[in-house]
């Protein structure tokens, strides 16, 4: 016991976070009532930063700390905007619907990681035979600022380590469907089909 109370954060340990999100106004964008939960260590269990400002920490330690785009979600990317003709969605049809696909510039060279996972595209407009679509992530192109407060640390399984994600853990999702929920949550993903590939281009 004496043992756990004193773990520092390193390699291989799970840590719980309870923490706050707000943008560069100080808005509130997110404060969930149970804490995130990670492997640390380099597992993309969460940003670069985050787990530079935690490594060697104990329990107990908060710290604020301002995320650029660029080491957050990214700079916005106005070429993963698409028209697609309605028809190719289910209905009813509406905002802020998402859908996974793959998109236009995954065959291009740079683009390497665009095979291993198709973006999820969020439905920003719905108008009679059109819908927009944007694949950004909600939060691209804003500078974040997190609130984060350790409130567990605990030595990883093997089978954590070996998944490179804890048991039951949750990612700094912020509302975007991860990949390992099988428990129904994420049915309102649909799929893309890569048919008629080309779209138009907003202006």
């Amino acid at each position: 016991m004496l043992n756990e109370l004193r773990m520092k954060i390193e390699k291989n340990t799970v840590v719980s976070l309870r923490y706050k999100l707000t943008d560069a106004q100080n808005n509130i964008i997110e404060e969930p009532d149970s804490p995130m939960v990670y492997l640390h260590g380099g597992y993309e269990g969460t940003f670069p930063k985050i787990e530079t400002l935690l490594d060697g920490q104990d329990l107990g330690y908060e710290a604020s700390i301002q995320l650029e785009p660029s080491e957050a979600f990214g700079e916005y990317d106005p070429g993963l905007l698409k028209i697609e003709p309605r028809a190719r969605f289910p209905e009813p049809l509406e905002v802020g619907m998402q859908f996974e696909g793959v998109p236009d510039a995954e065959e291009e060279e740079d683009s390497d990681e665009a095979d291993d996972e198709p973006l999820i595209y969020t439905v920003t407009d719905v108008a009679d035979s059109q819908v927009v679509l944007d694949g950004n992530h909600p939060l691209a192109g804003m500078a974040l600022r997190f609130w984060v407060q350790v409130e567990d640390i605990r030595a990883a399984t093997d089978e954590e380590i070996e998944n490179r994600h804890p048991e039951g853990g949750e990612a700094f999702a912020f509302g975007m469907p991860t990949d390992d929920s099988d428990d129904g949550d994420d049915e309102f993903i649909g799929g893309i089909s890569d048919a008629g590939a080309s779209s138009p281009t907003l202006h």
